[in-house]
C-alpha cells in the first residue's frame, strides 16, 4: 500500500494535479506528512478562483518528505465523512491530519505558499510523531494514555457537552438578535412612512423650487 501510495503521489506531481483525498486512501497518503487540505465543491465560485492557485502550491510541495498539499471533493459521495465537520467552500485544514487545524489567513498563492513554508516544513506534534511534542503535550498525551478507555470517553463526553451548550447558547443569543433586528427594521419603516406623510417630500420640493422664477409663490 504505501508503494501504491507513493506512486500516487508521484503522478500527481508529474501531472499537475492535487492530490485528492477520499475515506480510502487518507490514512496512506497523509501518514507521516504534516498537511494542508482544501475542502470544496465543484461548483462553488470562491473555489474556482482559488483552484489555480492551490495548484501552484501543490505542486510546490508535490513529493515532500513531511508536508503534503491537498484536496477534498464534498460533493462526492464517497468523500462525505471527511467533510462532516465543514460548515462552507472552500474551507482549509492543517496540521496533524488526525487533528486539523482551521486556516483564516489570506487565500492569494503567495500568502498560502507563505503559510506552507511555515507550517508544512517541520512534523507536528501528534500520537504517531510523539519526538515533535513538546514536553508539555508529552506530558498530556500520557494522562490520556493512562486513562481506562471509560474514563477517556467521560472526558471526552464532557468536553463535547460543553461544545453543545456553548453552541445552544450561541444559537438562542442568535435569535434573539434577529428579533431584536427586526424590530428594529419594522420600527425604521413606520417611522419612514410618518415621516412621508408628513409631507417631507414635498417639503424638500418646496425648499428646492424656492427662488425659481418658473414657480409662483402663491396658489
Amino acid at each position: 500500500m504505501k508503494v501504491f501510495a507513493a506512486l500516487l503521489l508521484l503522478t500527481s506531481a508529474a501531472n499537475a494535479e492535487v492530490v485528492k483525498l477520499t475515506p480510502s486512501n487518507y490514512a496512506e497518503l497523509t501518514e507521516g506528512k504534516t498537511v494542508f487540505i482544501k475542502y470544496f465543491a465543484p461548483w462553488c465560485g470562491h473555489c474556482q478562483a482559488m483552484a489555480s492557485d492551490w495548484e501552484k502550491l501543490a505542486e510546490d510541495w508535490a513529493g515532500h518528505d513531511i508536508g503534503l498539499v491537498a484536496e477534498v471533493d464534498c460533493t462526492d459521495e464517497e468523500s462525505e465523512e471527511l467533510c462532516v465537520e465543514v460548515q462552507g467552500f472552500p474551507t482549509l485544514k492543517y496540521g496533524d491530519p488526525e487533528d486539523l487545524e482551521d486556516y483564516d489567513g489570506a487565500r492569494g498563492y503567495d500568502e498560502l505558499s507563505a503559510f506552507a513554508k511555515d507550517t508544512l516544513s517541520s512534523a507536528v506534534c501528534s500520537l504517531k510523531n510523539i519526538d515533535a511534542c513538546s514536553d508539555e503535550k508529552k506530558a498530556q498525551i500520557q494522562t490520556y494514555k493512562d486513562m481506562s478507555t471509560e474514563e477517556l470517553a467521560k472526558v471526552i463526553e464532557e468536553e463535547e457537552q460543553k461544545i453543545a451548550v456553548s453552541e445552544s447558547n450561541l444559537e438562542e443569543e442568535i435569535m434573539k438578535l434577529q428579533q431584536i433586528y427586526e424590530e428594529l427594521i419594522e420600527a425604521h419603516t413606520d417611522l419612514m412612512k410618518q415621516v412621508n406623510d408628513n409631507g417631507l417630500r414635498m417639503m424638500k420640493a418646496v425648499e428646492k423650487s424656492k427662488g425659481s422664477p418658473d414657480v409662483k409663490d402663491e396658489l
